[in-house]
């Protein structure tokens, strides 16, 4: 295939905006950019898909999400309403998780699918949790990504608060998938759930679980609370904690570290951890501001995810520039350039330590081919340098009309080629009454 007429945004460094450019695909891979004379000229003879001088990008790249809570859009929590972080984990997230089974597991996971393929975002890392669903539950969702066309990292959050039994079936999970379950465009991870709601024995037995060579994906002191239970379990906090147990390497994702001090990042920064922001989330759940440029400065390997919420990554990068300027009230912080480099290019690095392959998030040959076209024409110059701030103040989902992974056209003109929306929403809505029925059983039981 040829993509011709368009506004190429390459991503690479440094990055370059080509007016007028085509990108040859073979093979889902980048093989030609130059002038779209010239491509047409050389191939005359390829598919074309004429681009109309809309901005083809690479696709975007969420480092943290959860696609079953999917099911808690439009859903009352039961009880009072929660004062803080740990009552919603108790009211809302740990009832809904325990109301899945198999059918809303697939169910949840396709309609963000749906919502990914439809605003552009191509890699998603996933962190699953159905304890009442958990032997193939990675494998209902890995087939649900293979029907979307997308690329994932799954794993399954590992937890004590259910009892010893389902804890080592989290760990069975994990390890059966990251062995025998994995495809081209869907690898795993070992999930953790928080070192608040892992004791020492579950902590040992997930790094004895798995070669010292793979990572985890776990959250880490989104709230005090990671921190305070940690230091009643054994006067350390939530970072030492862990590194106690070798969870921290180079493969392992930390979500959001909004209460992690100095020397915790220190910890992180020097085992090569990466660290996710989710801006929506800590705003949603008044959890606070993780220290975003001091990370910046530092040197940490910060990325941005959505913890759930729609696939629009650019409303958390948007959040992420904003959140930071007005918890501060310094206006200097979160520079869009940093956000950039968050987003784009760490997301790329790390989406990269499981896609080893073919580069993603870049428009260059040898890349592989996960594309889209944002339908975005400024009424103010558009370059290199400034298109950071034209995405963070112009830029919005709707604006996706194409989108493409390993070269396979998976939206075109803003119809969906591989997923039927219709259907995947009948079939979700039907099973909702069922899975809220079953939510409020367990969250009546917690309270």
């Amino acid at each position: 295939m040829l993509i011709i007429h368009a506004t190429v945004v390459t991503w690479g460094t440094p990055n370059q905006i080509l007016t007028d450019h085509a990108v040859l695909i073979e093979q889902g891979r980048i093989a030609a950019v130059g002038p779209s004379a010239d491509l047409l000229a050389t191939y005359p003879q390829a598919e074309r898909l004429d681009a109309r001088g809309q901005l083809l990008m690479p696709g975007n790249i969420c480092a943290h999400t959860h696609f079953y809570g999917a099911y808690a859009r439009g859903m009352a929590i039961a009880g009072p309403a929660p004062e803080n972080f740990p009552q919603i984990l108790k009211q809302l997230w740990w009832p809904l998780d325990k109301a899945l089974d198999r059918d809303s597991v697939r169910a949840s996971a396709l309609v963000c699918l749906v919502d990914a393929v439809k605003h552009g975002t191509t890699t998603l890392i996933d962190h699953h949790a159905s304890p009442n669903f958990i032997e193939g539950s990675l494998d209902v969702i890995a087939d649900a990504v293979d029907q979307a066309g997308l690329r994932a990292v799954l794993c399954y959050e590992v937890t004590d608060r259910d009892g010893d039994g389902k804890m080592r079936a989290g760990i069975a999970e994990n390890v059966r998938f990251m062995t025998q379950g994995e495809r081209q465009r869907v690898k795993g991870t070992f999930g953790l759930h928080a070192s608040l709601t892992l004791h020492d024995d579950a902590l040992r037995a997930c790094a004895d679980a798995i070669p010292s060579e793979r990572g985890f994906h776990i959250h880490v002191a989104e709230h005090e609370a990671d921190e305070e239970d940690s230091l009643r379990r054994g006067g350390q906090r939530v970072v030492q904690r862990l590194d106690a147990f070798g969870i921290w390497n180079d493969k392992t994702i930390a979500a959001h570290g909004v209460h992690i001090d100095a020397e915790e990042r220190r910890i992180l920064r020097e085992r090569g951890v990466w660290l996710s922001h989710q801006p929506r989330s800590n705003m949603n759940n008044a959890v606070g501001a993780m220290a975003f440029d001091a990370m910046m400065a530092e040197g940490m390997k910060i990325c941005i995810g959505n913890d759930g919420f729609s696939n629009t990554m650019w409303a958390d990068w948007k959040d992420a520039y904003l959140l930071h300027k007005v918890a501060s009230r310094d206006p200097r912080k979160a520079n869009g350039a940093d956000i950039i480099q968050t987003a784009v290019y760490n997301n790329a690095r790390l989406a990269g330590q499981f896609f080893a392959d073919a580069p993603l998030g870049e428009i260059c040959p040898g890349a592989a081919a996960d594309l889209i076209l944002v339908d975005y024409h400024p009424f103010t110059p558009l370059s290199a340098g400034n298109l950071p701030w034209h995405i963070l103040f112009g830029f919005e989902a709707s604006m996706v009309t194409m989108t493409m992974v390993e070269g396979r056209v998976l939206m075109r003109d803003r119809q969906l080629l591989t997923l039927n929306e219709a259907e995947i929403m009948r079939e979700a809505l039907a099973l909702a009454p069922q899975v809220w029925a079953r939510y409020n059983t367990f969250a009546q039981q917690a309270l």
